[in-house]
């Protein structure tokens, strides 16, 4: 890593900074230590410092299950495509190409939440860690005019942050909102090659957030909730085909077109289903308890009927999913 590079000549600099907060027996071995033993000093720092080793990326499979299944809410799908594609990724050893996961709903269904849990049980310092990169496009790619020079500036992040670490998280928020073209920047990176440049991008991980083939995913559950099915019994073959072709064909979609579906370099296209009354009220029942506020059925209620639901008439689902929660939680509490 670079940053390591950059500190081994200064150990003892480092290890001087460190002591500081040790009491002085210890302040004495860590000071021999940075002015004799750079192997030990080395590791010391490490302990410290962000570095691209065990000691600070160490998947945990059984708690991402266990968020997956306590905190994304309506989400049966998702929940289980991402824990299967995340854990069988990271556990083989040589895989041929980098994970690529695509989610696809409308707002507030979990999208962000999902990307979080991975980064959180992935990384010891979760989303706050120098190898989560997250890109939104409406802030990082914001002028149509400056495509050509946005392509550049991806291709180098992302080979400079896998150099670095070859277990890097990349996140593209906004992908709906996204310049059709761009993303195709990054193909070569996405695809089966084994070395580019003599960069191995195999082990990286890329997360691609988007709000289009919501309408689809909608009717999908609309169509069971009609004909009395639970919406536990679709099915991904039932979304992921229909999804990716209508985010290829969305001409308003980063996704437009892009040589990332079209070579199949998208490993799975992940539905997350419209919430129900029921979800959004869990919703708001975890939040209080992230807040360590007693649970309070009036408060949830009220919160529950202050949000909007569609269709019109039968008031199913939530047209905003959990995204305004807490900032009516705020309100009433």
């Amino acid at each position: 890593m670079r940053v390591m590079r950059l500190l081994t000549p200064l150990c003892l600099l480092s290890c001087v900074q460190i002591a500081n907060a040790f009491e002085p027996f210890t302040t004495t071995v860590l000071l021999g230590v940075g002015a004799g033993l750079f192997p030990l000093g080395r590791k010391i720092v490490h302990y410290f410092i962000e570095n691209c080793d065990d000691n600070w990326i160490a998947f945990n499979s059984t708690g991402l299950k266990e968020t997956l299944e306590g905190k994304l809410f309506g989400q049966h799908l998702a929940t289980q495509v991402i824990l299967k594609a995340v854990t069988g990724f990271v556990n083989n050893k040589k895989p041929k190409k980098p994970l690529v996961l695509s989610l696809h709903g409308w707002t507030g269904t979990g999208k962000n939440l999902v990307s979080q849990m991975i980064a959180e049980h992935l990384y010891r310092k979760g989303m706050k860690s120098g190898f989560v990169h997250q890109f939104v496009s409406t802030a990082h790619f914001p002028h149509a005019d400056h495509i050509d020079s946005y392509k550049d500036q991806l291709q180098q992040w992302v080979r400079g942050n896998v150099s670095s670490c070859a277990r890097s998280l990349f996140i593209f928020d906004e992908m709906d909102k996204m310049h059709p073209g761009l993303i195709d920047s990054i193909k070569p990176f996405l695809d089966y090659y084994e070395t580019m440049d003599g960069v191995s991008y195999r082990q990286a991980i890329f997360i691609f957030l988007s709000n289009a083939g919501g309408e689809k995913i909608t009717k999908v559950a609309l169509d069971f909730w009609n004909e009395g099915k639970k919406r536990e019994e679709i099915q991904l073959k039932d979304l992921e085909t229909a999804v990716s072709l209508e985010v290829f064909n969305n001409k308003k979609s980063g996704f437009w077109h892009t040589s990332l579906i079209d070579k199949n370099l998208v490993d799975f296209f992940v539905p997350f289903l419209p919430l129900e009354i029921k979800h959004v009220r869990m919703c708001v029942k975890e939040e209080l308890k992230s807040r360590n506020k007693k649970l309070d059925e009036d408060i949830v209620n009220a919160v529950v009927e202050e949000m909007t639901y569609f269709p019109k008439e039968e008031k199913i689902f939530s047209d905003k999913g959990c995204k305004t929660v807490e900032k009516k939680l705020d309100y009433h509490l």
